[in-house]
Order: structure tokens, then sequence, then C-alpha cells
């Protein structure tokens, strides 16, 4: 085993986090040991730790992150030490029917909710969310879970391009394939509304219509993209019609993963238009659509899973944007902290405040 490191644990549901030194294995065959840089604060960590999943504990948090490579097992040829790297939570495994049908996010092998890897200091097997764990100093992962990035790219918005973008840029660009000129509205301003934002910007979108329960989130939107900022409340598909001359959007992406919001999302949607869920809800959280309704609005309802993206080649290509100006990341992240306020992090998140906070390890 190597030397303990700090990471973020769960010892079980509505239980407090606490920052623990974990002990991990090393690289084993086809395995690489990363120092994170970067890691995100994603409402899917919550998910695990909240009752809506249902993971084994103890439990590190995290799955949204960047580092660097710093050990490589046996038989390791996709990356060296001393690479940048986002990890990848999704790794396809390129052979099953779904991968071999181009749709490497639907991969039979991969996504399930946590893993066994290494141990606590008082001994009790250890699981990593997602695979990674990666609200920690180290992480030792599958080396298809690693994606190599220019080491020009900040940490901060590397990390980012790991879920948050891909799965907010992916809903729009691959799984609605927003066009120049559609309405849009983005009920959810977390990392991945503020990503699918920026998204419908780049594509000529317009109007964009940023909906939120916090009216401290309306400047975030705004300079993420938005044109129009409007409070969730009880009339909200009626603003939304007035805003688009009474029709509706073309699309409406819900990134909040409730029953309630779906369903506004819908009825936000144009007769003909397209309604793409992003969220991740609970399993006994059931949404109910009327016949008539689904056969008169003729509308369409599908999800996004990791944004309808293939990591491997979408993260190189968000890296370049990034780099090139032509995708800004900044208003994304709210707050940059250290791993002893991570749990704080989470706080803000139950309360709806900011957007992603990043946490940043230092050298």
């Amino acid at each position: 085993m190597s030397a303990p490191v700090r990471a973020l644990v769960a010892r079980g549901t509505g239980r407090d986090l606490a920052i623990e030194q974990v002990t991990l294995p090393p690289p084993a065959a086809g395995e690489v040991r990363v120092r994170i840089r970067a890691a995100g604060v994603c409402h899917s960590d919550l998910s695990m730790v909240n009752g809506t999943l249902a993971p084994p504990f103890p439990l590190v948090l995290g799955h949204e992150a960047a580092g660097v490579v710093t050990e490589v097992g046996d038989g390791v040829d996709r990356v060296t030490a001393g690479d940048h790297v986002v990890l990848n939570w999704a790794p396809a495994c390129r052979q099953c029917w779904f991968c071999r049908h181009d749709e490497p996010w639907l991969c039979a092998s991969s996504g399930g909710p946590a893993v066994a890897r290494g141990h606590t200091e008082d001994g009790v097997p250890l699981h990593v969310t997602l695979g990674l764990g990666a609200l920690a100093q180290e992480v030792v992962v599958p080396q298809a879970a690693v994606i190599p990035v220019p080491d020009a790219l900040p940490w901060a918005q590397a990390a980012l391009l790991g879920c948050a973008v891909l799965t907010g840029v992916g809903a729009v660009r691959n799984t609605a394939a927003v066009a120049a000129g559609d309405s849009v509205a983005v009920i959810g301003l977390g990392g991945v509304g503020l990503a699918a934002l920026t998204a419908a910007r780049t594509a000529g979108a317009g109007p964009i219509i940023a909906v939120d329960v916090s009216s401290a989130k309306a400047a975030l939107a705004r300079a993420a993209g938005a044109t129009e900022f409007l409070l969730a409340d009880d009339r909200l598909s009626k603003s939304i019609r007035e805003l688009t001359e009474g029709r509706g959007v073309d699309h409406a992406f819900e990134c909040v993963g409730r029953a309630a919001t779906i369903r506004t999302a819908w009825r936000s949607a144009r007769r003909g238009g397209h309604v793409t869920v992003v969220g991740m809800g609970a399993r006994d959280d059931e949404l109910t659509l009327g016949a008539l309704d689904i056969f008169h609005s003729a509308r369409t309802l599908r999800s996004s899973v990791y944004g309808s993206s293939d990591p491997d080649r979408e993260v190189p290509e968000l890296a370049r944007a990034v780099l090139d100006g032509s995708l800004e990341l900044a208003p994304l992240i709210t707050d940059r902290i250290g791993l002893d306020a991570a749990p704080a992090a989470f706080d803000r998140m139950i309360r709806g405040e900011g957007a992603r906070s990043v946490v940043v390890f230092e050298d």
C-alpha cells in the first residue's frame, strides 16, 4: 500500500462529511495514479449522500477532476508520468452493443455508483464515487479513465470538462442539436445549467431564457449567455411563452432532476418542441403526463446521459476551445476552495447558492 492521502469521506446517508486519511493501493496493471490538482463539487456527489442513490460506505466523494499522472502500472500505454489529464467517470469499454453502435455514453459496463478501492485509517474497506473518488489528494484509476489535455489548460477549468461542461454542453450540442435562432430555456443554474447556457450562446440560439429559484443567479446566467432571467414560480411556463410570442421555446433543458421541474419544462416547450432532461432524479419521484397532452403537443421528451458525449474525443476538443477563447468557463466557477472547505461547499449547494465550487489543491 502507498502512503495515506487526505480525502473527503462520507460514512453514510445523511451523515456529516469529513476529511480523513485514506490509503489507496499502488497502480495495478493497466492503472495509473493521478495527483489531483482541481476537483469540482457536483450535485451527483450530493446524490450519493442524500438518499437519491444508494452507494456503499465509507465512500470518497468526487468525480469531476483534473490532475497530473505520477505513476503508471504495467501495460499502460495511454499516458506517462507527468501528463496532465482530465478524469472520466464513465470510460467506455468500446466492446458492448452500445459502444459498437456509437453510443459510448450508454456503455453497459460503466457508470456504477462506486467501486472498492483501498481502506480508511481505521482499516475499513473503502469505496470511491463512480470509480474515481476525486475529492482527494490522489486517485488510482484505470487508464481508460484519464484523458490527456494540454499543459496550458488551467486546472480549475480542466476539472469542469470532466462532468459539468461535458454534460451541459453535450446536452445542447449532441442530444438536442440546438441550431442558430432556436429559442432555449434552461431550468436550474448549477454548473451544468450554466454550461448549457454557454453552449446555447455559442450555437447562436435566441432568446436564451435562464431559470432558477434564486435571484442571485441572474448575473451568473447573463455572464454565461442568457438573454433573459426568470425566477421559478407558479406561472413560469406562461412567462416563458410570453417571451416567445406565445408559443413556448424550441428547446427546454431541465437541469434539476425533479418531476415537478420536468413537468414545467414540458409545459414551457412549444408544440413540436423538445424537452431534454439533464438532471438526475430520484427513483421514486414519478412524472405523470396526460395521454392527450402527449398526442396534442407533439413534443419530444428525452434525457441526456453525460451529454450524449464521447469524452475521449470531446474533452480534447473542449480543451482547445477553452484555450482559444471560444468556450468561456470562468462564469461557471463561483468558489475556489481548499479541501477542508469542501463540506461547506455541499451545504451551499443544498441552499442553492453559487454555481460550481472547485477544490484547488496546492503544490
